[in-house]
């Protein structure tokens, strides 16, 4: 079971995860690759803004979570990767509507270029 933790002596988070994640003696844990906006039905990133990268960047990391026998519920951190840190806002927006309860803890780095030019990247870990 994870546990949000956190701090007034520490920097609120801007945004939604949490400052940091406890979890109890983990079975079993789940280290996703990092998934990009492939629609799996065509093999082609998917059109769109930001927005709809991170949708199915998410779609993604959710089949694999439960391919892995785990879920977005069960995430304890998240790595976000985004080529313009200007597009943060509208990325977040549409990760919260994911993790929408006691969210991972997460990290968000721009880069300057992700496999097949799309726009947005997510690895995670789960507990299962």
């Amino acid at each position: 079971m994870k546990q949000p933790i956190k701090t007034d002596k520490a920097p609120a988070a801007i945004g939604p995860y949490s400052q940091a994640i406890e979890v109890q003696n983990p079975a079993k844990l789940l280290f996703t690759s990092g998934q990009i906006p492939i629609d799996p039905a065509t093999g082609n990133i998917v059109a769109g803004d930001i927005k709809a990268q991170t949708r199915q960047v998410l779609e993604n990391v959710k089949a694999v979570l439960t391919a892995g026998g785990s879920s977005l519920h069960k995430v304890i951190k998240t790595t976000v990767f985004i080529t313009d840190m200007n597009e943060f806002a509208a990325m977040n927006e549409v990760y919260a509507q994911y993790f929408d309860q006691a969210p991972p803890a997460r990290s968000t780095v721009q880069v300057a270029r992700l496999p097949k030019d799309s726009k947005v990247e997510i690895e995670c870990i789960a507990e299962i």
